[in-house]
């Protein structure tokens, strides 16, 4: 047998056998991208909303900005994030630097700008066709957005699964904050590059066909949702 298929089946054995450091590696994973992608949601899906029905000077630089932070690099975000922890940063005191609360924050940020931008175009879609309805309604502009949020949440959850995918699938931001501390805050991707270069071939393809099925199967969902939701409701 070739090294490389030795490897690999070394990997799926893992995976069979339910391996504890691929549980906890992949159960850390699902924590900290979940909870960055709740706080994104919160953030990003009504700035989103609000810049499609919002009026107001410099909304087209603002829009332009959000559309252009989706592609941050992540280690930009894991060194301004890294600066606010450190012991002699504004945040210092409150000791979160590699912890899985500093790379929630780093997650969070990076998925921000996806979020709002998807709901942006999202919500814009649906503010051409009921602009119309709800200024005879005589609907604030906030109730507008909160309406078609809650009109669009079914379109909406391909941002959610957008921000999912680019929180877990990210790597620079969470190795500056996280410190790939073993057991505390070592997740899929830095994982594989921690055991890659050490030479544990089959703990690092064990973790990426993991990482790869969710990545997939996330934008599989999505490609359903959306077509179930343009189905649906046109």
């Amino acid at each position: 047998m070739s090294a490389f298929a030795a490897t690999f089946t070394d990997a799926v054995s893992l995976l069979v056998t339910f391996d504890h450091r691929v549980a906890e590696i992949v159960g850390l994973s699902l924590r900290v991208s979940g909870a960055a992608v709740v706080l994104g949601a919160l953030i990003g899906l009504p700035l989103g909303a609000c810049l499609a029905v919002a009026r107001f000077p410099g909304k087209s630089v603002l829009t332009v900005l959000v559309n252009g932070l989706m592609g941050l690099p992540s280690v930009v975000v894991g060194v301004v994030v890294y600066l606010f922890l450190s012991r002699s940063g504004p945040l210092g005191e409150f000791g979160l630097l590699y912890t899985p609360p500093a790379m929630v924050v780093a997650q969070t940020l990076l998925v921000v700008p996806l979020m709002a931008a998807i709901a942006r175009q999202v919500v814009d879609d649906a503010w051409q066709r009921y602009e119309e309805e709800l200024r005879m309604l005589r609907f604030s502009w906030w109730r507008s957005v909160t309406t078609l949020l809650h009109d669009c949440r079914h379109s909406l959850l391909v941002a959610l699964l957008a921000g999912l995918g680019r929180a877990m699938s990210e790597v620079g931001a969470v190795m500056i904050v996280g410190g790939n501390i073993d057991r505390a805050t070592r997740v899929m991707t830095t994982a594989i590059a921690l055991e890659t270069s050490k030479g544990d071939l089959a703990l690092a393809i064990a973790l990426g066909i993991v990482l790869i099925f969710l990545i997939l199967a996330l934008n599989a969902l999505a490609f359903g949702l959306r077509h179930w939701a343009i189905r649906r409701f046109g």
